[in-house]
């Protein structure tokens, strides 16, 4: 039995550049891996078959670590059957790239078990297949992100500590996404000018989540006390930056809702992983 965590991200900024003729968007972001993790083990079995346990509400064929396993089958010089069990801390709907961290380690976990023999550079290929946040889960770094967020330019940035709320509603990215209010010409801009001036970086996503999701309005508004709030994707989770001055232990206490004390990883724990 192999366990390994699967960490998430947050999105220091996010902003929607232009719309393609298929409907995706165009974007830039950073992202910023994080130490929640959801734990995942990979049990390989006698049966020709993947049995996914502790994620009971999504239906199998959706699953996106069972697409990650269908889609290295073609590669497999070594198939066996897989029982992947999941222990979910970081929350769904949130923002945080739960699920396309789930798919990524699958991917990079079960080329091993399977010796597909791929490379990362192609795992994270066959990633965007399962979601535009799934390449920087296989690199495993932070990153710049362009395009609809798979063109990667890695990055270094600062140590840092977060608050990060999780207000009690899912959103919905496709609603998000249709709203006709939702800012799509964003000037394109550069790294450089974010590290000169990363508070003039916002969300595009925060207005149209706060004005449609009250939980997410009263999260933002929380934080605003200590420092400037911003949401993470979609939402529809938030977070601040942690100061000197902050009293954490007060704030989480006073939190509207689930709240968490995160870091920020250089890399993650998956970037040197290798079947024993």
């Amino acid at each position: 039995m192999i366990r390994v965590p699967s960490p998430a991200k947050l999105n220091l900024f996010l902003h929607i550049t232009g719309r393609r003729e298929n409907g995706y968007h165009e974007l830039q972001s950073i992202f910023q891996l994080i130490d929640l993790y959801d734990w995942m083990e990979f049990t390989q079995n006698d049966a020709d078959q993947i049995c996914i346990e502790g994620l009971n509400s999504v239906d199998l064929e959706k699953n996106l670590i069972y697409k990650a396993t269908q889609i290295l089958k073609p590669f497999a010089k070594a198939l066996t059957g897989l029982t992947i069990n999941i222990e979910k801390n970081i929350p769904m709907g949130a923002g945080l790239g739960g699920g396309s961290s789930n798919a990524a380690t699958t991917l990079i976990v079960v080329n091993q078990l399977w010796q597909c023999g791929l490379s990362i550079s192609e795992l994270a290929e066959l990633g965007v297949q399962l979601g535009a946040d799934v390449p920087i889960f296989v690199h495993g770094k932070n990153a710049w992100a362009e395009g609809i967020g798979e063109h990667l330019t890695f990055i270094d940035l600062d140590q840092k500590q977060y608050i990060l709320l999780k207000p009690d509603c899912f959103i919905s990215t496709q609603l998000l996404f249709s709203q006709k209010t939702l800012t799509r010409d964003t000037k394109p801009t550069k790294f450089c000018a974010y590290q000169q001036n990363s508070s003039g970086f916002g969300n595009n996503f925060e207005p149209l989540a706060r004005k449609l999701y009250p939980e997410v309005d009263e999260a933002m508004h929380y934080l605003d006390q200590f420092g400037k709030a911003k949401l993470t994707g979609t939402g529809a989770c938030v977070f601040v930056e942690v100061t000197k001055n902050m009293n954490i232990d007060e704030i989480l206490a006073h939190s509207p809702c689930k709240a968490y004390l995160v870091k920020s990883l250089n890399e993650s724990p998956l970037v040197h992983f290798q079947v024993s």
